[in-house]
């Protein structure tokens, strides 16, 4: 009966139900919480919107604050500008909704399909969006600080200025998705797929990436300063003028990466992959690059002073130019790399010796 109510009051147009809402919340705040009927109270558990099914309906700046929406069907529905702070649209239909400038504000997301839904300028922080489905959606300048989008789709979403910081994207499908200039300090990249990615000049200081694929993806002028890529896998990646300055890559994949005038002082870099990558300009100067796998990679004025280089495998590199001033290149294979130009001033070389 309640749940018919609700449906009755919405069919007569956001504002009458808005005005509704209104005044029960006035009753709420005046009256003792003993003496209040269920439908004066409006709150989360007597607000029963679970299941309706609201396809391609004009509810825009409605009011839905602490509803049960589980369930729900919106599919194409106008919510733009709705208050929908820590709603529970556990397992709905919002594909193709328009929720602009809404407010999501700890909603409860789980799992609910968002395939191609307008989200731009919307407040999703601290949301709950497991497993939802986030594909193709706009999220432009979207803020989804401290939310958890662990197990999430966002494949070619648009989240172009979005916000992200400390949110947890661990194990999500981020293929192709769009984070140009984002905000993602701090957030977790766990094992999360992040093939052919655009995260150009995107801010990833201290995110974690541990184990994460990034194949291909165009990570230009981004910030990953101490940032966690162990394992990472970075195959064929765009690092050009990235800065990783005392990143974390241990043990991670940058075969045929470019990473042209990047910035990686003080990085971690021990057993790291970087056959055939471009590091040409870097600047890798006191990184540890012990064991790193160097062979066929164009090092042609990368500055690598004072970098650990020791057993490292830089055959067939090309180091024209470079700066090894300083370096330890203890047992580092050296086999048939281009040193015409080189700084090898104070450099520890293979044999143990120091060079003038």
């Amino acid at each position: 009966m309640l749940k018919q109510q609700h449906l009755t009051l919405i069919a007569q147009g956001v504002p009458v139900w808005n005005r509704w809402r209104e005044q029960t919340q006035a009753a709420v705040s005046t009256t003792p919480t003993a003496v209040l009927s269920p439908t004066q109270t409006g709150q989360a558990s007597e607000l029963d919107l679970r299941e309706v099914l609201l396809a391609k309906t004009d509810l825009r700046q409605i009011n839905l604050s602490h509803a049960d929406c589980c369930m729900v069907t919106l599919k194409g529905s106008d919510l733009s500008g709705a208050n929908l702070k820590e709603a529970i649209f556990y397992t709905a239909d919002l594909s193709r909704v328009n929720l602009s400038d809404a407010n999501l504000l700890g909603a409860d997301l789980r799992e609910a399909t968002l395939e191609g839904a307008n989200l731009h300028r919307a407040n999703l922080d601290v949301a709950a969006l497991t497993i939802a489905d986030l594909s193709l959606a706009n999220l432009r300048e979207v803020s989804l600080r401290d939310a958890n989008l662990s197990h999430a789709s966002l494949n070619g979403a648009d989240c172009c200025l979005a916000k992200f910081e400390r949110s947890n994207l661990a194990q999500a499908n981020l293929a192709g998705i769009i984070l140009y200039t984002a905000q993602c300090q701090k957030a977790n990249f766990k094992q999360a797929n992040l093939f052919q990615a655009d995260l150009r000049e995107a801010n990833f200081s201290q995110a974690n990436f541990q184990e994460a694929t990034a194949r291909k993806a165009n990570f230009s002028m981004a910030v990953l300063c101490l940032a966690n890529l162990v394992g990472a896998t970075l195959h064929s990646a765009n690092l050009s003028m990235a800065n990783l300055s005392i990143a974390n890559l241990c043990m991670a994949n940058l075969t045929a990466a470019n990473l042209t005038e990047a910035t990686l002082i003080g990085a971690n870099l021990i057993g790291s992959n970087f056959y055939q990558a471009n590091l040409a300009g870097a600047k890798v100067s006191e990184a540890d690059l012990r064991e790193a796998m160097l062979n066929k990679a164009n090092l042609a004025g990368t500055d690598l002073s004072r970098a650990n280089l020791s057993m490292a495998n830089l055959r067939e590199a090309n180091l024209t130019g470079a700066n090894l001033s300083h370096a330890d290149l203890t047992k580092t294979n050296l086999e048939e790399a281009q040193l015409e130009g080189v700084c090898l001033h104070g450099a520890k070389m293979p044999d143990g010796s120091i060079h003038a």
